[in-house]
């Protein structure tokens, strides 16, 4: 047995391992050990080996990212321009190394060599340039369109300080700035000759040539770019990320010589651009510096868009008309963030390139699409007219006109409709003037979608149903998914590979076809296989957590993980309520059976977000509580989960047996989350939200622990009035848990500590935390029951990877490029650096005929 385990190991979907290869890595490492890093094996540290084998895979992909360039340059396909404020990327050499079939040939070398891989691995930083959700997606996508094919480009900023790193002091959580550029990034290529201005302030001249915007601060934009390897199909695409420069001559043209050393410090001023992450995540927070991230970010991309749309091929003309910019470029809108390239799009096209308004805005609309995020009112963003007529005058001015056009075709429509022409304008009116962006971008847009089937219904018939009763052909849903290169081959190698053992490995790149996994719900060594694998991730977990936090983990617990952003809406709160459940019914009775479970939470709270730093003060005072009481011994235990991140994500992920997603109905649009646990073999508790529902739609409701009020009774309940209070009364467990909290059990030294907390679940809860307690408490107790069965529950794991194909990220990059960028997907493999460069242009010629 262990003989064809090793012979599958060889074929396996981490790629070949081959003599020739390893002899050739190990060179490639050594060279750069010597020469780019300028060590020898005495006085290398683990982070020079990191970086010697990052330069070594790095060089893996240089011919292929050329050739693809090359091969666009030939092809001249519409280009896909994916536009986020965020991408959380992670780490980039393990996936790397996956995506080219190096895995194996790479853990050879390094091992010939006498080091652990794992070790190397682990001392890259994460890009932590996202806050969760929506930064994470934009993430995984850039994987699909690539290893779909596409001629497609992230752009985005590239901040010198990522989310902040968590730290958890006497419970409370305190911020770091996270310098993750402090030992250079291997994997990024600055291009100074692309260099771009960005323009900000001034004011605009009516000239007979039309309005000129003048008197302006310049800003460049330094493009950066990382590499974006697809899975095995030698394409490699770019993101693009701008840092800020000020000018040679900042602060130095105006005649004030005076102070030549402050105008050089003034620098930083222009600079700070990209400094640091706004780390809000769902919350609109109408700074400046915010804004002009924004513009900055819009400004330099569609320069570069133009830029590439004006060079074709050598020999053919350069493109002088913009009549056929749609059919050559798409642009995705991550959120309204980057709403700006709109008007943007608009001054460049009437302004600069003298097109008539219909015409431009013809092309701008069908240029751009619209992807919307979240229905919660506090996080749209809407921006004070006065800032933005101070910082983009010109902007302003197209943004009215965009309006004035937009509100004459209502009142045409609706007569004397003055309440549908406020609700539907750009513009707010009611007292502080702001610009809803939201609005621009659907009015701007060819397309909006929103992320779940629940959301985008959400989207259409309540928060923009006056826009999609005019428009309803706009309106579209794309259901988020995730990379299953790096949410299964990268993170659970050992799943993957016993999945590959039963149905091959094209699923890799075929998600789908885990269905074929429903063959063997019933096959006991396969049930067998999974657990194990499960258990395997589980103890290799548990010793991590030995190590960081100093407790002992009862590795055959249940792992119950509630990892996401702190938020309201997503109710820790609720879980919190279950974890002191639990505890009190173990003190009542510790003689009683009791299904051991682990519960560990983590994730990020805003810094200016006082509720959600209070939740993780009571999560880590209830772990207080119950990790060091002798009655519950190892039958409970609680971890907060310090700095969860996305390199975090892939060790927790692959360990969990239970994953909550316990978010009031309505509230988050989808959750990606959830689909990674479910791939990695974990069930699901949780309400029927977000992607919750198709999860359930296409595993079957009886293969989740669904609970809690659906979209409808909230809404029920809003109409009646919810009232805390009368829960509290009715349940006693419900009761005891608040009396607790209240008196101060979990906080002796200040019993009021978690006053605000308490007040607000009783006075002002807008999530309905005590609405759901009944039924969490009593699907809890089906979970334990369930998870007392271990065949049972395996066989429920089994059902839910098989269901989870509609899940992956190329699905869902394979609707959006068919419905709304109008470019298909390829399976062509362009021709790898070894082959001569005839087979690009032949390449490139099978693509048209396609």
């Amino acid at each position: 047995i262990d003989n064809t385990q090793e012979k599958r190991k060889q074929i396996s979907i981490r790629g070949i391992v081959g003599v020739e290869n390893v002899a050739e890595l190990k060179k490639g490492f050594n060279r750069h050990l010597h020469f780019t890093l300028v060590k020898d094996r005495n006085i290398a540290t683990p982070r020079d080996y990191y970086f010697a084998l990052a330069h070594t895979v790095r060089d893996h992909l240089v011919g292929r990212w050329i050739r693809t360039q090359q091969f666009y340059y030939e092809a001249d396909p519409k280009r896909v321009y994916y536009l986020s404020l965020e991408f959380y990327m992670g780490r980039t050499l393990q996936n790397t190394m996956i995506n080219l079939g190096l895995q194996n040939a790479c853990d050879e070398a390094i091992y010939q060599l006498g080091l652990d891989m794992e070790e190397l691995e682990d001392m890259e930083e994460d890009a932590g340039l996202g806050n969760g959700g929506l930064g994470r997606l934009a993430a995984c996508f850039l994987d699909s369109m690539a290893t779909l094919g596409l001629a497609a480009y992230g752009y985005g900023i590239r901040y010198e300080y990522g989310i902040f790193n968590q730290k958890i002091r006497d419970g409370w959580q305190v911020e770091e700035a996270d310098d993750w550029l402090r030992h250079g990034n291997p994997w990024e290529k600055a291009r100074p000759e692309y260099m771009l201005p960005v323009h900000f302030y001034g004011r605009v001249e009516e000239t007979k040539d039309g309005s000129k915007w003048v008197d302006t601060q310049v800003v460049l934009a330094m493009p950066y770019d990382t590499p974006i390897p697809g899975y095995m199909n030698n394409t490699v695409n770019t993101m693009r990320l701008w840092s800020a420069r000020a000018p040679n001559d900042f602060n130095l043209r105006d005649f004030n010589v005076g102070d030549y050393i402050q105008a050089v410090l003034d620098r930083n001023l222009a600079e700070n651009i990209s400094r640091v992450l706004y780390p809000n995540d769902n919350f609109f927070e109408g700074k400046e510096l915010r804004l002009k991230q924004e513009y900055f970010v819009v400004a330099a991309t569609l320069q570069d868009i133009i830029r590439r749309f004006k060079t074709t091929k050598k020999g053919s003309p350069g493109r002088t008309s913009f009549e056929s910019f749609p059919d050559k470029v798409a642009i995705q809108l991550n959120d309204t963030h980057p709403a700006m390239a709109i008007p943007e799009l608009m001054r460049i096209f009437v302004d600069i390139e003298k097109l008539d308004w219909d015409t431009a805005w013809d092309l701008t609309r069908r240029t751009f699409a619209y992807t919307n995020h979240t229905v919660l009112p506090e996080a749209l963003e809407r921006w004070p007219v006065e800032l933005m007529e101070k910082l983009l005058p010109r902007h302003l001015q197209i943004i009215y006109q965009i309006n004035q056009v937009h509100l004459n075709r209502i009142a045409a429509l609706f007569p004397k409709n003055i309440d549908k022409l406020r609700k539907m304008s750009l513009i707010e009116e009611d007292g502080c003037k702001r610009v809803n962006m939201a609005h621009l971008c659907i009015v701007g847009s060819h397309a909006v979608n929103g992320v779940a089937e629940i959301h985008s219904n959400i989207v259409k018939t309540e928060v923009f149903k006056d826009f999609s009763e005019l428009e309803p052909e706009k309106f579209q849903n794309k259901t988020n998914g995730i990379t299953p290169r790096r949410w299964l081959l990268l993170c659970n190698p050992g799943l993957a590979e016993l999945i590959a053992e039963v149905i091959g490995e094209d699923y890799v790149k075929d998600l789908s076809q885990l269905q074929k996994l429903n063959d063997f719900v019933d096959d006991a060594a396969f049930i067998r296989d999974v657990s194990r694998v499960k258990q395997d991730n589980k103890v290799k977990f548990a010793q991590y957590l030995e190590k960081e936090y100093r407790v002992k983990i009862n590795a055959s617990s249940m792992f119950d993980v509630h990892v996401k952003r702190i938020h309201e809406y997503k109710r820790q709160l609720l879980n919190c309520l279950h974890i002191i459940t639990m505890y009190n019914r173990i003190r009542k009775n510790p003689n009683a059976p009791f299904v051991p479970r682990t519960v560990i939470i983590g994730g990020k709270a805003a810094p200016g977000y006082h509720m959600a730093k209070m939740i993780i003060k009571l999560i880590t005072s209830v772990a207080d509580v119950v990790n060091n009481d002798p009655v519950v011994g190892n039958k409970l235990k609680v971890i907060f989960l310090e700095n969860y991140r996305v390199s975090l994500a892939e060790k927790v992920i692959p360990a969990t047996d239970l994953s909550e997603q316990i978010s009031t109905a309505g509230t988050e649009a989808s959750g990606t989350g959830n689909m990674k646990f479910m791939l990695n073999g974990a069930l699901t508790i949780g309400t029927m939200d977000g992607a919750n529902v198709e999860m359930a739609e296409e595993a079957g409701e009886e293969n989740l622990f669904i609970f809690g009020m659906r979209v409808e009774d909230v809404a029920e309940l809003d109409k009646k009035g919810y009232d805390a209070m009368s829960y509290y009364k009715k349940i006693p467990e419900l009761k005891q848990v608040m009396d607790q909290i209240t008196s101060g059990f979990f906080s002796p030294k200040n019993p009021d500590l978690f006053k605000d907390l308490t007040n607000m679940l009783f006075k002002y809860d807008r999530f309905k935390v005590f609405a759901d307690f009944e039924e969490y408490m009593k699907c809890q107790e089906k979970v334990s029951k369930l998870y007392q069965n271990p065949k049972e529950w395996t066989k429920m794991v089994i059902k839910n990877i098989a269901a989870t194909g509609k899940f992956s990220s190329d699905r869902t990059i394979t609707e959006y490029a068919t419905e709304v960028w109008g470019v298909e997907p390829t399976d062509l493999k362009i021709p790898p650096p070894s082959e001569p460069r005839e087979a690009i242009e032949e390449t490139a010629r099978a693509l048209k005929k396609m």
